[in-house]
Protein backbone atom coordinates (compact mmCIF):
# COMPACT_ATOMS: atom_id res chain seq x y z
CA UNK A 1 0.00 0.00 0.00
CA UNK A 2 1.41 3.29 -0.75
CA UNK A 3 2.16 6.14 1.50
CA UNK A 4 0.78 9.88 1.20
CA UNK A 5 3.95 12.31 1.02
CA UNK A 6 5.68 15.15 -0.15
CA UNK A 7 8.04 15.87 -2.49
CA UNK A 8 10.17 18.90 -1.87
CA UNK A 9 11.64 21.02 -4.62
CA UNK A 10 13.25 23.87 -2.59
CA UNK A 11 14.07 22.81 1.03
CA UNK A 12 16.11 26.00 2.12
CA UNK A 13 18.31 25.34 5.31
CA UNK A 14 16.10 26.10 8.36
CA UNK A 15 12.95 26.86 6.84
CA UNK A 16 10.24 26.71 9.15
CA UNK A 17 7.72 27.17 6.61
CA UNK A 18 6.08 25.05 3.72
CA UNK A 19 3.94 26.06 0.47
CA UNK A 20 2.33 22.65 -0.29
CA UNK A 21 0.99 22.58 -3.78
CA UNK A 22 -2.13 20.10 -4.42
CA UNK A 23 -3.01 18.71 -8.19
CA UNK A 24 -6.18 17.93 -9.30
CA UNK A 25 -7.52 13.99 -9.78
CA UNK A 26 -10.55 12.13 -10.35
CA UNK A 27 -13.84 11.65 -8.53
CA UNK A 28 -13.59 7.75 -8.66
CA UNK A 29 -9.72 6.16 -9.11
CA UNK A 30 -7.09 4.22 -7.21
CA UNK A 31 -4.73 4.34 -10.24
CA UNK A 32 -1.10 5.99 -8.68
CA UNK A 33 -1.35 9.72 -9.46
CA UNK A 34 2.36 9.64 -10.89
CA UNK A 35 4.67 12.37 -11.68
CA UNK A 36 3.78 13.06 -15.40
CA UNK A 37 0.10 13.13 -15.06
CA UNK A 38 -1.24 16.84 -16.52
CA UNK A 39 -2.72 17.47 -13.59
CA UNK A 40 0.51 17.45 -11.47
CA UNK A 41 2.70 19.18 -14.08
CA UNK A 42 0.09 22.05 -14.18
CA UNK A 43 1.42 22.74 -10.81
CA UNK A 44 4.89 23.06 -11.68
CA UNK A 45 4.78 26.60 -12.66
CA UNK A 46 3.87 27.66 -9.49
CA UNK A 47 6.73 26.40 -7.62
CA UNK A 48 8.57 28.12 -10.12
CA UNK A 49 6.42 31.65 -8.51
CA UNK A 50 6.43 30.63 -5.01
CA UNK A 51 9.69 30.07 -5.03
CA UNK A 52 10.54 33.65 -6.38
CA UNK A 53 7.76 35.20 -4.01
CA UNK A 54 8.82 33.08 -0.83
CA UNK A 55 12.31 32.46 -0.96
CA UNK A 56 12.89 31.12 2.63
CA UNK A 57 9.84 28.55 2.33
CA UNK A 58 10.15 25.09 1.76
CA UNK A 59 8.28 24.13 -1.37
CA UNK A 60 6.77 21.03 -2.11
CA UNK A 61 3.77 18.82 -4.23
CA UNK A 62 1.25 16.84 -2.29
CA UNK A 63 1.45 13.31 -2.95
CA UNK A 64 -1.75 11.00 -3.29
CA UNK A 65 -2.30 7.31 -2.69
CA UNK A 66 -4.77 7.45 -5.54
CA UNK A 67 -5.36 9.28 -8.43
CA UNK A 68 -9.30 10.01 -7.11
CA UNK A 69 -10.90 11.39 -4.39
CA UNK A 70 -13.21 8.02 -3.92
CA UNK A 71 -15.48 7.43 -1.37
CA UNK A 72 -13.75 8.62 1.81
CA UNK A 73 -12.21 11.72 0.75
CA UNK A 74 -8.57 10.41 0.15
CA UNK A 75 -6.94 12.81 -0.94
CA UNK A 76 -8.41 15.55 2.00
CA UNK A 77 -7.53 11.91 4.26
CA UNK A 78 -4.02 11.85 2.91
CA UNK A 79 -3.47 15.55 3.10
CA UNK A 80 -4.76 15.32 6.91
CA UNK A 81 -1.77 13.01 7.48
CA UNK A 82 0.86 14.43 5.34
CA UNK A 83 -0.08 17.61 8.07
CA UNK A 84 0.05 15.64 11.22
CA UNK A 85 3.57 14.03 10.49
CA UNK A 86 5.39 16.81 9.01
CA UNK A 87 9.01 17.55 10.71
CA UNK A 88 8.16 19.90 13.80
CA UNK A 89 10.68 22.33 12.65
CA UNK A 90 7.63 22.71 10.33
CA UNK A 91 5.29 25.15 12.29
CA UNK A 92 3.04 27.18 9.32
CA UNK A 93 1.91 25.07 6.11
CA UNK A 94 0.43 27.57 3.16
CA UNK A 95 -1.91 25.38 0.97
CA UNK A 96 -2.11 25.80 -2.93
CA UNK A 97 -4.81 22.78 -4.58
CA UNK A 98 -6.48 22.91 -7.74
CA UNK A 99 -9.38 20.67 -8.26
CA UNK A 100 -9.68 17.91 -6.28
CA UNK A 101 -6.69 19.12 -4.67
CA UNK A 102 -8.55 22.59 -3.93
CA UNK A 103 -11.69 20.42 -2.58
CA UNK A 104 -8.97 19.04 -0.09
CA UNK A 105 -7.19 22.09 0.88
CA UNK A 106 -10.35 23.51 2.04
CA UNK A 107 -11.19 20.26 3.51
CA UNK A 108 -8.03 20.45 5.73
CA UNK A 109 -8.37 24.03 6.58
CA UNK A 110 -8.81 23.59 10.31
CA UNK A 111 -5.59 22.16 10.55
CA UNK A 112 -3.51 24.04 13.12
CA UNK A 113 -0.47 24.03 11.18
CA UNK A 114 -2.49 25.84 8.43
CA UNK A 115 -1.67 29.11 7.68
CA UNK A 116 -3.36 29.73 4.99
CA UNK A 117 -5.68 28.23 1.68
CA UNK A 118 -5.71 29.19 -1.99
CA UNK A 119 -7.84 26.77 -4.00
CA UNK A 120 -8.04 27.11 -7.52
CA UNK A 121 -11.11 26.49 -9.36
CA UNK A 122 -11.93 23.96 -6.64
CA UNK A 123 -14.36 21.12 -6.86
CA UNK A 124 -17.20 21.86 -4.01
CA UNK A 125 -20.40 20.38 -4.00
CA UNK A 126 -23.52 21.84 -2.78
CA UNK A 127 -23.24 19.84 0.23
CA UNK A 128 -19.62 20.05 0.59
CA UNK A 129 -19.42 20.02 4.97
CA UNK A 130 -18.31 23.30 5.77
CA UNK A 131 -15.05 23.62 7.71
CA UNK A 132 -13.69 26.62 9.89
CA UNK A 133 -10.70 27.97 7.51
CA UNK A 134 -7.92 29.21 9.56
CA UNK A 135 -5.67 32.10 8.13
CA UNK A 136 -6.12 33.98 4.84
CA UNK A 137 -8.34 32.25 2.37
CA UNK A 138 -8.91 32.81 -1.18
CA UNK A 139 -11.02 31.09 -3.93
CA UNK A 140 -10.42 31.48 -7.40
CA UNK A 141 -12.18 30.59 -10.13
CA UNK A 142 -12.65 30.80 -14.01
CA UNK A 143 -16.15 32.20 -15.21
CA UNK A 144 -16.17 29.77 -18.21
CA UNK A 145 -14.96 26.49 -16.03
CA UNK A 146 -17.30 23.33 -17.61
CA UNK A 147 -15.40 21.42 -15.09
CA UNK A 148 -16.04 22.29 -11.68
CA UNK A 149 -18.40 24.74 -10.81
CA UNK A 150 -17.83 28.58 -10.23
CA UNK A 151 -21.09 28.80 -8.79
CA UNK A 152 -20.11 25.90 -5.96
CA UNK A 153 -17.20 28.08 -5.21
CA UNK A 154 -19.33 31.16 -4.62
CA UNK A 155 -21.82 29.45 -2.54
CA UNK A 156 -19.09 27.50 -0.25
CA UNK A 157 -17.52 31.18 -0.20
CA UNK A 158 -20.94 32.80 1.37
CA UNK A 159 -21.28 29.85 3.96
CA UNK A 160 -17.88 31.00 5.14
CA UNK A 161 -18.60 34.42 5.27
CA UNK A 162 -21.63 33.78 7.03
CA UNK A 163 -20.07 31.67 9.56
CA UNK A 164 -17.65 34.79 10.37
CA UNK A 165 -14.62 33.66 8.04
CA UNK A 166 -12.78 36.16 6.19
CA UNK A 167 -12.56 35.08 2.54
CA UNK A 168 -11.13 36.79 -0.63
CA UNK A 169 -12.81 35.29 -4.34
CA UNK A 170 -11.81 35.80 -7.91
CA UNK A 171 -13.48 35.36 -10.82
CA UNK A 172 -11.13 35.36 -14.42
CA UNK A 173 -13.15 36.17 -17.24
CA UNK A 174 -13.11 34.11 -19.93
CA UNK A 175 -10.92 31.72 -18.32
CA UNK A 176 -11.52 27.46 -17.99
CA UNK A 177 -10.06 24.71 -15.90
CA UNK A 178 -6.72 24.39 -17.22
CA UNK A 179 -5.75 28.06 -15.82
CA UNK A 180 -4.07 27.97 -19.56
CA UNK A 181 -5.60 31.00 -20.75
CA UNK A 182 -4.89 33.54 -18.48
CA UNK A 183 -1.27 32.31 -16.47
CA UNK A 184 -0.06 35.51 -16.03
CA UNK A 185 -3.07 35.84 -13.61
CA UNK A 186 -2.95 32.50 -12.01
CA UNK A 187 0.36 33.26 -11.34
CA UNK A 188 0.13 36.66 -9.95
CA UNK A 189 -2.56 35.33 -7.72
CA UNK A 190 -0.64 32.96 -6.07
CA UNK A 191 2.19 35.59 -5.58
CA UNK A 192 0.16 37.63 -3.86
CA UNK A 193 -1.37 35.03 -1.66
CA UNK A 194 2.29 33.37 -0.22
CA UNK A 195 3.76 36.74 -0.65
CA UNK A 196 0.50 38.15 1.78
CA UNK A 197 -0.24 41.05 -0.49
CA UNK A 198 -3.32 42.33 1.30
CA UNK A 199 -6.59 41.33 -0.19
CA UNK A 200 -10.13 42.97 0.13
CA UNK A 201 -11.85 40.13 1.64
CA UNK A 202 -14.05 40.19 -1.07
CA UNK A 203 -15.40 39.05 -4.12
CA UNK A 204 -13.78 40.58 -7.30
CA UNK A 205 -14.05 39.95 -11.00
CA UNK A 206 -11.09 39.95 -12.87
CA UNK A 207 -11.49 41.20 -16.51
CA UNK A 208 -10.46 39.30 -19.34
CA UNK A 209 -7.39 38.81 -20.63
CA UNK A 210 -5.70 37.98 -24.00
CA UNK A 211 -5.04 34.01 -24.52
CA UNK A 212 -1.41 32.99 -23.05
CA UNK A 213 -2.30 29.22 -23.76
CA UNK A 214 1.49 28.74 -25.89
CA UNK A 215 3.35 30.79 -22.67
CA UNK A 216 1.55 28.66 -20.32
CA UNK A 217 2.37 25.51 -22.04
CA UNK A 218 5.72 26.70 -22.33
CA UNK A 219 6.22 27.56 -18.94
CA UNK A 220 4.92 24.40 -17.44
CA UNK A 221 7.86 22.50 -19.47
CA UNK A 222 10.19 24.44 -18.19
CA UNK A 223 9.60 24.87 -14.33
CA UNK A 224 9.29 21.09 -14.87
CA UNK A 225 13.28 20.87 -16.24
CA UNK A 226 14.20 23.26 -13.54
CA UNK A 227 12.61 22.48 -10.46
CA UNK A 228 13.71 18.64 -9.81
CA UNK A 229 12.14 16.76 -6.82
CA UNK A 230 15.55 17.45 -4.23
CA UNK A 231 13.72 15.42 -1.44
CA UNK A 232 10.97 13.32 -0.82
CA UNK A 233 8.79 12.74 2.96
CA UNK A 234 6.29 9.97 3.42
CA UNK A 235 4.24 9.57 6.01
CA UNK A 236 4.33 6.38 7.74
CA UNK A 237 0.69 5.81 8.21
CA UNK A 238 -1.55 4.22 4.36
CA UNK A 239 -4.52 5.35 5.62
CA UNK A 240 -5.77 1.41 5.02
Amino acid sequence: MRCPGVDLVRHPAGATELVLLAHGGQEHSHADPHLWRPALLRMWPFAAVVRAAAPDAAVGFLRYRFRGWNDGGDAAVDLRTVLDELPPVISRVWLIGHSMGGRAVVAAGDHPRVAGVLALAPWLPRDEPLVAMRGTVTFVHGADDTVTDPAGTAGYAARLRAAGVTVTTYSLAGEGHAMLRRSQDWDRLVADFVGQVPAGGGSEQLPEAGAQVARAIGGIALARLRLPVKERFRTTAQNG
